[in-house]
């Protein structure tokens, strides 16, 4: 089991903690929403609880929560920037379906 993280999105999460001034990394979950059914979560971890999935890539620490590591497993995780807008993409091998608006997907 792995979740990687892109070259670039690894520089772009490193700059966020360093401007935080704390973190140890990256927290990456889903949850239940949207129209397809599922939707991921992304948040700065201070600290790891007991029972979180960590992989490091580039240098960052990637936390994920047990129930979250199924629907993820083999994800990279990118940053990328289009026109104006810019943002984190999932490339999950796992999607066997997902809105039109990229919100949310299903397994």
């Amino acid at each position: 089991m792995a979740i990687l993280l892109t070259e670039t999105a690894a520089r772009h999460v490193n700059r966020h903690i360093e401007r935080r001034g704390k973190g140890i990394g990256l927290r990456i979950g889903v949850r239940t929403s949207g129209c397809s059914g599922m939707a991921y979560t992304l948040e700065f971890a201070d600290h790891a609880n007991v029972d979180d999935a960590i992989f490091e890539t580039h240098g960052v620490k990637i936390l994920v929560d047990p129930k979250s590591l199924v629907y993820l497993d083999g994800t990279e995780l990118d940053y990328t920037r289009e026109g104006l807008n810019e943002g984190f993409k999932f490339n999950n091998p796992n999607v066997k379906d997902q809105c039109g608006c990229g919100e949310s997907f299903n397994i």
